[in-house]
């Protein structure tokens, strides 16, 4: 099982310059075709943030240039939300989230909760994919509802032919970063609690717009790198800096050597310029606001 991994592609309605100077839509038609050249990719899967005001527009965007890509490739795609999307307007663009390479609906079952929240199942060549939706809106953290950890506990009492991928935005891992730490998916350990011992073989997510890898519950956990920017984090205790370049990954599963992550870097000649920097007291300040 071959997966393109892209996350936080904040594309908006305009498709100019954002506050930053970022061209989102550009890093995306930039990333995308870069990827052009891999080949055997049985599932596309893009973790959240898809929009950055949750605006139709953007997920219609989005929808027409990964969609190109996916008829290409011939592979299904799998999207979840993120922080920054809007559910109402994912779902009238997005549907379920999943979507054969035509564009057209493939969930095998969907949830749709009380109050918004929707994750859904759909299996390729017997490996099971399955997206939750870990936004709480107006906010930046993430968290996984008893609602979705029942269904998904249901779900996963019955293994898939090859084994299970969970999606979603928020990490349930973090570094020792004030931000990583108050901004990541809360209490992981009831979602830890629900993988434990079942088929899952590896939770794909994004979120922090760099790679990270880590364990829960025993099951590998990666972090992909953002597409319209990527972090960096060598600077000073308490700071942050975004810089320019597009990022995407390649997970493989179910080989003798797996599961590999590799990352891929679109070519850009202003990779590396800074976007933004965020000194101590605006880390401060974002901490309290949002802990």
């Amino acid at each position: 099982m071959r997966i393109l991994h892209l996350s936080d592609t904040h594309l908006d309605r305009t498709a100019t310059p954002n506050k930053y100077g970022v061209d989102a839509t550009e890093s995306l038609r930039l990333m995308l075709a870069e990827l052009r050249h891999q080949q055997g990719v049985d599932a596309i899967v893009v973790t959240g943030d898809l929009a950055d005001a949750g605006e139709t527009e953007a997920y219609a965007a989005l929808r027409d240039l990964v969609g190109e890509f996916a008829r290409r490739t011939g592979a299904p795609v799998f999207l979840t939300t993120g922080n920054h999307d809007e559910r109402t307007a994912f779902t009238k663009v997005l549907g379920s989230g999943h979507l054969t390479a035509e564009g057209t609906e493939r969930a095998e079952t969907v949830l749709e909760s009380a109050t918004g929240e929707r994750a859904a199942v759909s299996t390729v060549d017997g490996w099971r994919f399955v997206t939750l939706d870990s936004l709480v809106p107006g906010r930046v953290h993430g968290r996984l509802s008893r609602t979705q950890l029942d269904w998904l506990r249901e779900v996963l009492r019955e293994p898939a032919a090859q084994g299970t991928i969970l999606a979603f935005h928020h990490p349930p891992i973090t570094l020792d970063v004030e931000t990583q730490r108050v901004f990541g998916l809360r209490d992981p350990q009831d979602l830890a609690a629900v993988i434990r011992g079942t088929d899952v073989r590896a939770v794909l997510t994004g979120h922090f717009h760099l790679q990270l890898f880590g364990f829960l519950a025993s099951v590998p956990v990666w972090v992909t790198p953002g597409v319209v920017n990527r972090i960096d984090l060598t600077t000073p205790p308490g700071t942050e800096r975004a810089v320019r370049g597009a990022s995407a990954s390649l997970v493989e599963l179910g080989g003798p050597t797996g599961p590999l992550f590799h990352t891929f870097h679109a070519r850009d000649p202003r990779a590396h310029e800074t976007v933004y920097e965020l000194g101590e007291e605006r880390v401060r300040s974002l901490v309290e606001n949002h802990g």
